[in-house]
This record gives C-alpha cells, sequence and structure tokens, in this order.
C-alpha cells in the first residue's frame, strides 16, 4: 500500500490516473495484450508458466473495468474463458498432462460447458469451483460460447488505444478484431509496449474551414486517440465526454494544435 501510495503521487499529472476514460482503455488495452499473447502460445502449444499468467492476470484485469461500470458481453466473456483456461492449463501441467490447445467442446453435446469439465473441482450447485491458484471456474451445464477468430484484424497505434467501444480481441462467440501492432512473442514484450495514454482536457471550440495543415504523424496519433477515446465514452452513454473527444480531435486535425 506505501508503494501504491508513493506511485499514485508521482503519477499525479498522469491522465491515465485522473481521467476515467485514459484509466479504462489504459487497463482494457493491456489486458486485451495479455490475452491475444496467452491465447497465441496456447494456439500454438507453446505451453508454460507465461501463458498461465497471461491468461490468469488478463482475467483479473477484466475484473477490474467493472469500477468503470458494466461489462461488455465481449469482455465478460473474454474474462470467462481467460480464467478458465488459466485453471485448465495450470492443472494439465500439475497433472503431468499435455493441455488441448484453443477451445474445448464435446462434440456430442455442445451444450455442455468445458468449463466445468476440465477444472476437476467443480461444486454441485455452486457458483464455480476452486483450485489450488484460487482461478475461478464456471459451473457446468453452460452453453460453450467459443468460436473461431476470423483470419485478419485492423491495424491500430502501438499506445494503448483498445476501448469497449473498439469491438476487443475475444474467442468466446465470434472473436471480433484484436489489437494489433504485433503479437508479442515474450510475456516481457507486453511490458515494455505498455505505456500511458496522453489526454489533455478537452473543450468547445469553432474551428475554421477550409484550413490546410500538414501534420505530424504523431499528431494525427493523437487524433486518432481521441476518437477512440470518444468512442469509449459513447459505450457509456457519456455523450458530452465523447463531444468534447471529437472537437479536440477535429480541431488538432484542421489546426495542427493541440490545445
Amino acid at each position: 500500500m506505501d508503494w501504491l501510495e508513493t506511485q499514485k503521487q508521482a503519477l499525479a499529472d498522469n491522465e491515465s490516473i485522473t481521467n476515467d476514460i485514459a484509466a479504462q482503455a489504459h487497463i482494457e488495452n493491456y489486458a486485451l495484450k495479455l490475452f491475444v499473447y496467452a491465447d497465441t502460445q496456447d494456439r500454438a502449444s507453446n505451453f508454460g508458466k507465461n501463458v498461465v499468467k497471461a491468461f490468469y492476470t488478463s482475467g483479473m484485469l477484466f475484473d477490474v473495468l467493472q469500477t468503470f461500470g458494466e461489462l461488455t458481453e465481449e469482455i465478460m466473456q473474454n474474462r470467462k474463458y481467460a480464467k478458465w483456461k488459466a485453471a485448465y492449463i495450470h492443472n494439465c501441467l500439475k497433472n503431468g498432462e499435455t493441455p488441448i490447445p484453443g477451445p474445448i467442446q464435446d462434440e456430442n453435446n455442445p451444450e455442455d460447458d468445458e468449463l466445468g469439465a476440465v477444472g476437476g473441482n467443480t461444486v454441485e450447485g455452486g457458483a464455480g469451483s476452486s483450485n489450488p491458484l484460487g482461478f475461478y471456474s464456471p459451473p457446468p451445464n453452460q452453453p460453450s460460447p467459443y468460436m473461431p477468430p476470423p483470419s485478419a484484424s485492423p491495424n491500430e497505434p502501438s499506445s494503448p488505444s483498445a476501448t469497449p467501444g473498439a469491438s476487443p480481441y475475444f474467442p468466446p462467440s465470434g472473436y471480433p478484431s484484436t489489437p494489433s501492432g504485433g503479437v508479442p512473442t515474450d510475456l516481457a514484450d507486453l511490458n515494455s509496449g505498455f505505456s500511458s495514454p496522453n489526454i489533455a482536457i478537452p473543450g468547445s471550440n469553432s474551428y475554421p474551414e477550409g484550413s490546410s495543415v500538414v501534420l505530424k504523424p504523431e499528431q494525427i496519433t493523437k487524433a486518432q486517440k481521441y476518437c477512440k477515446y470518444a468512442a469509449s465514452a459513447l459505450n457509456y452513454d457519456d455523450v458530452s465526454t465523447a463531444v468534447n473527444y471529437l472537437e479536440k480531435a477535429m480541431k488538432l486535425l484542421k489546426t495542427g494544435v493541440d490545445a
């Protein structure tokens, strides 16, 4: 707690600390990066402690997103799958078994939820199961939400940009697009790309029409950030914040000035 308080004071001017929209985007982006890393390694049959940690940590970060409001269906499915997969791979490695990559589903009974079948400690009638790591394992007799992903995903800037309005990557029920910029090959790579988004307090201004401004790449990237934060705000029905971020982006694109 002392360390957290020290960091809070040191980062007092960081928008990821003082601005809920920025904080939400920051946390969700990192959770998705961890999730994509773990899922990619899992599908490549590269099982290990780092994969377990990545699945587990992404599930916990998805839990943290509840502090900003109700989770989207995609995030809820991401969270459920990540926690189950972490427990499943951990139990397989502990028992000397080879985990099955990707989703697991009973072909004879697609309604059976594979999550309860592999945990080994499901309590009948309970809300879930326990295991040595304390991972959550969802109850049985639930339909499996997992479906394969599409083959392509859009590119995004390397800075934190995933927001609830940006259709995040998730295995269950029709994989939306993944946060791109390259899937990390090692868990340590995730931390190196985990930078704080830079957001200024928006304001309402009038912009001259027909202005011709040559923008730098970093200015275009910042305008993209503002648009993504606006989409995130709309996802939580915060229209005024969305309008402010869009006006911020418009001013930057038309005048090259970031107030």
